[in-house]
């Protein structure tokens, strides 16, 4: 993401004497060595992609809405045709998103402060953003009604956990008003039925298990579609022009199917009709002819056009390999959508819907890297400790320019229900290209994308250290591998990931060189007392209940900082301190543990951060800190 803004955003890093580069104001960097000028000289290219997140459609002038970065953080930007300059509409400090009406008369954008996740709601207008909603609580754009008169989400206000649902015609904020009044943080509003009337509304109280109900929006009455005690999750839900209710579902199956719903019965007829694999998203036009749905293949976005008709389906086969998401039809019909890949930073795309024809419509900058050198990763499944098959991604360096064994990293993801996929590796491709360093990226037990069967056998303080054990098979397998050195592996992770950080580094320390674990529980008791109330319940769901004195004891007995005398290798934490989800005291509290006992951490605090970096400069920091700790841990001989 090379620009004149960015430039100067990197010459406001500024130089120190000696060498050194000046950290940014807003981090705290306690036992982090000084950043030299060569390191940020030799990482400067893999600092500068770009990548553009598809919005959605302008239906006054066809163009495309999309997020990208010319400066220090993701704002809206508007492209006029395929290939065309980026148009920066929003000027914010901090990360802005958003859509347009369906009328394309108003964009409605969502931000919020530090990385704190209590977004408020604001119109567009002349480059400045108007406040929509209270500027405290927490509030989640649902959707637009199909005439782009209102718009549904949720809000914190009432009391700072519950999720009412509001609706709102956003030229208007004197016509907000709260229709729903409800118990749960999982609310939203995710469509509204053609004459405005009556909505679809989901209640997700797990991963495997969501509530679909009909709200009437002139009483606020939620009327359950099919029965809230059965175990069933759905992805999305949507109203065709017909009135017909599609949506994703698991029901009957193990994995999110496409089909039609009946409000009446709760019947799902499951209509996609492929036997495995979850449609992630999906969108039906306006005239009902046809839907769109992306499929995640094991890990791979595959699009497919379907007739409701006739159900007859067709796959879009000119779209490169990689991740799909957002996934919107335009009203004259086009297809929009995001991909990244290995050798692709995220970028927006259309399709015809008659000729499955594939139109680029951005093209993000590498820093002129040529990402076409990118490797493709490989596929590594191995049977774990109870033959359980887990599998994960690895990325080995190119062997002509790194000859012998490789050191390697292993990337856990977090969640812990989520999934890697073959994404652009943006910064890490300098650890590969340049240093030649091995990057594994697993999908332990708990992940997404394989399965309800799969995402369970986690949950709860009994099973959570399964996860843990699926990596010593992968550490296993790896070790054999007669082009990784098996001396010199070391781990790393993010929020889930990064207590799957620290359990694998006490689990299996003797086998690793450090770990570097961002945003990371440390302690399961204070992270669910800490974590924020309106998303407690859901974590308590996966996790345990530590008001439970027989699960409390449990969780604090799997939790790292019960184990912190274990931890002998070298650590690298980094915490965000406005993080609603993983709060910085959960890095506080180990770091102190960790020095008390003699060993060694070094920390970074984003004071204007959240759950993980967001704003270009910090990030970059992060990044050059943490490759000072490779070198010093993982390169060292």
């Amino acid at each position: 993401m090379k620009t004149p803004l960015l430039a100067f955003a990197i010459l406001a890093i500024g130089s120190l004497a000696h060498g050194a580069v000046e950290k940014p104001a807003a981090l705290v960097a306690d036992g982090i060595p000084a950043i030299p000028e060569e390191l940020v000289a030799a990482t400067r290219p893999y600092m500068e992609f770009r990548t553009a997140t598809f919005m959605g459609w302008s239906p006054s002038d066809k163009s495309m809405l999309v997020a990208t970065r010319f400066g220090n953080t993701a704002q809206l930007h508007r492209v006029a045709g395929p290939m065309m300059a980026r148009t920066q509409l929003t000027f914010e400090a901090e990360p802005v998103f958003g859509s347009w009406s369906p009328r394309g008369d108003v964009v409605v954008a969502r931000k919020d402060v530090g990385g704190s996740e209590f977004f408020q709601l604001y119109t567009l207008q002349s480059g400045q953003l108007r406040l929509l909603t209270d500027g405290r609580s927490r509030n989640a754009h649902g959707c637009w009604s199909k005439d782009g008169r209102l718009i549904g989400y949720s809000s914190t206000w009432r009391n700072g956990a519950d999720s009412d649902l509001y609706v709102m015609d956003p030229r208007d904020p004197a016509t907000d008003r709260r229709v729903a009044q409800v118990s749960g943080g999982g609310w939203q509003i995710l469509d509204f039925a053609s004459n405005t009337r009556t909505a679809v509304v989901i209640n997700q109280l797990s991963i495997t298990n969501s509530d679909l109900y009909l709200l009437d929006l002139a009483s606020g009455k939620l009327s359950p579609i099919g029965n809230p005690e059965k175990d069933i999750a759905y992805g999305a839900a949507r109203f065709a022009a017909d009135g017909t209710l599609w949506a994703t579902s698991d029901e009957g199956a193990d994995f999110l199917r496409l089909g039609t719903l009946d409000p009446a019965s709760g019947r799902f007829t499951a209509v996609s009709p492929e036997p495995r694999w979850d449609v992630e998203d999906f969108d039906i036009a306006d005239d009902g002819s046809f839907i769109a749905y992306s499929l995640n293949e094991a890990g791979v976005g595959r699009v497919k056009v379907l007739d409701p008709k006739t159900r007859a389906v067709r796959t879009v086969t000119a779209l490169p390999a990689g991740s799909v998401g957002s996934v919107h039809i335009a009203p004259w019909g086009t297809i929009g959508l995001t991909l990244s890949s290995a050798r692709s930073a995220g970028d927006a795309y259309a399709i015809d819907p008659q000729t499955l024809a594939v139109t680029r419509w951005t093209q993000s900058e590498t820093g002129g890297l040529d990402p076409n050198v990118n490797v493709e990763p490989e596929l590594v499944e191995v049977a774990s400790f109870d033959e359980e098959k887990v599998s994960g991604f690895l990325y080995r360096p190119d062997a002509k320019k790194f000859p012998g064994k490789r050191p390697l990293l292993v990337n856990i993801h977090g969640g812990p229900e989520s999934q890697f996929t073959p994404v652009f590796l943006s910064r890490s491709n300098y650890y590969l290209n340049e240093l030649g360093i091995a990057i594994f990226f697993p999908n332990v037990r708990g992940s997404s994308g394989f399965g309800k069967r799969f995402v369970s056998p986690d949950n709860g303080p009994d099973k959570r250290e399964d996860s843990v054990k699926d990596i010593g098979a992968f550490l296993d397998a790896l070790a054999k591998d007669d082009a990784l050195d098996a001396s010199r592996f070391a781990v790393t992770g993010g929020s889930y990931g990064g207590y799957m950080c620290y359990a694998v580094a006490i689990r299996y320390g003797a086998r690793l060189k450090g770990a570097n674990c961002v945003v990371a529980i440390s302690n399961f008791v204070t992270f669910l007392e800490n974590t924020q109330s309106y998303r407690r319940d859901l974590r308590r769901v996966e996790y345990g209940d530590e008001r439970d004195p027989k699960q409390r004891a449990r969780l604090l007995e799997i939790s790292p900082l019960t184990h912190v005398d274990k931890l002998s290798i070298p650590l690298f934490i980094v915490t965000g301190g406005n993080d609603p989800r993983v709060p910085a005291s959960e890095a506080d509290q180990i770091i102190q543990a960790v020095r008390s006992k003699g060993g060694s951490v070094w920390s970074l605090l984003g004071t204007d951060e959240g759950h993980g970096f967001a704003k270009k400069a910090n990030v970059d920091y992060q990044f050059w800190s943490t490759v000072l700790f490779w070198k010093q841990t993982l390169l060292s001989e």
